[in-house]
């Protein structure tokens, strides 16, 4: 399929919008598509509000849901009102997310200060639990953002085949597939590895700054550290004491007043 123009020009020669549907692309094999072969569950913690019943447990979903989108939120970057409609149960983890992702936290974050391929490769690691396949998904996906928008391109990921079958109504997306029979550990997850902003953005900013240090500090582990009553802590304190040896008397025998100096005793 060919990616055509957004627009076509009716008889009156204005233009009138054409939505551009997904384009074909082949999936690639990462984790998430094989077998999983013996390897144990997934590292990721799965919240749903399935079996989650308490108000500390919906908290606990609720902030997994943050990390998942935003990497970490602020008092200032909550949403207060989506909260209290989960918390009640008037709209689903998926609404919820939906809402996260077109809140304007995100779209300042992400989707102002990235490109439309790198908006995609945030969105679709984040929503899908899974990198990209290939560049093809990312012009793909790209499309959809240039047709539909932001709320658009949302909506299609929330409402595709392989978000609902994998995490549903209910489910906080999470990182698929982490473990790997040959490894002892997990891949880290994307919302830790993933720049928010993308190479351009970052050398606008003027990231990364080097910073020269006239000293070299280094860093001791804690178990290497000294501990309370090693003589070590008192180096510093022993180099700063600079005591004077005693000057022997020189005094002659022929200056000794012997009548001052020898107490007379009286009966």
């Amino acid at each position: 399929m060919m990616i055509g123009y957004p627009f076509e020009v009716s008889q009156d020669g204005s233009y009138i919008s054409v939505a551009i549907p997904l384009l074909t692309y082949l999936p690639s094999c990462p984790n998430q598509r094989v077998a999983p072969l013996g390897a144990p569950d997934d590292e990721a913690i799965v919240y749903s509000t399935d079996n989650l019943f308490s108000p500390t447990e919906v908290g606990d979903l609720i902030n997994a849901a943050y990390r998942q989108i935003f990497f970490h939120a602020f008092q200032s970057d909550r949403e207060i009102a989506l909260e209290s409609q989960l918390r009640n149960r008037q709209i689903t983890v998926r609404d919820f997310i939906r809402g996260l992702l077109l809140s304007k936290t995100f779209i300042d974050s992400f989707y102002d200060k990235n490109s439309n391929y790198r908006f995609v490769e945030h969105c679709v690691e984040k929503v899908l639990g899974r990198r990209v396949y290939n560049q093809r998904e990312k012009i793909a996906w790209s499309a959809v953002v240039m047709t539909k928008g932001v709320k658009g391109f949302v909506d299609e990921l929330l409402n595709s085949d392989e978000y609902i079958e994998n995490f549903g109504e209910n489910t906080v997306p999470y990182h698929r597939r982490r473990l790997l029979p040959s490894r002892a550990t997990g891949e880290i997850p994307f919302n830790i590895t993933s720049p928010r902003y993308d190479a351009y953005h970052r050398a606008q900013l003027g990231f990364p700054q080097t910073i020269w240090q006239e000293m070299v500090r280094s860093f001791r582990s804690y178990d290497r550290q000294p501990k309370t009553g090693d003589p070590t802590l008192f180096r510093e304190m022993a180099r700063s004491l600079s005591p004077a040896a005693a000057t022997p008397s020189r005094a002659s025998v022929f200056d000794i007043d012997i009548d001052k100096a020898v107490p007379y005793r009286s009966r």
